[in-house]
């Protein structure tokens, strides 16, 4: 089991920037792929970006790409999600999850789950 716990959500104008954090606990951290998804309501959980275990690879979604840099600390179990020019669009709660598969940009890869943490964006 790993548990995740998603920190550093907020209120924020658009053009801010927000760091997310996620830390882990359990089993092996860099032992797993580490992912980031947000979920507005009345749309499906969305793939932000991810994160390989070692954190040479990264993946990001077009729609933060440039924008986000996601990173991670394997000495304290930490994934980051730096966001940066955020849009009302960003707003959603973001969920950090842990997986060991491969196609890293699908929900229902991951194994593990974090509650989320709420990001809200006004303009």
């Amino acid at each position: 089991q790993v548990q995740l716990v998603e920190s550093g959500g907020g209120l924020v104008q658009a053009g801010d920037s927000l760091r997310l954090s996620c830390a882990a606990s359990g089993r092996i951290f860099s032992s797993y792929t580490m992912g980031w998804f947000r979920q507005s309501p009345g749309k499906e959980r969305e793939f932000v970006a991810a994160i390989s275990r070692s954190g040479g690879g990264t993946r990001y979604a077009d729609s933060v790409k440039g924008r986000s840099t996601i990173s991670r600390d394997n000495a304290k179990d930490t994934v980051y999600l730096q966001m940066n020019s955020l849009k009302p669009e960003d707003t959603a709660v973001y969920y950090c999850a842990a997986t060991t598969g491969w196609d890293l940009t699908k929900a229902r890869s991951y194994d593990y789950w974090g509650q989320g943490t709420q990001v809200t964006v006004s303009s």
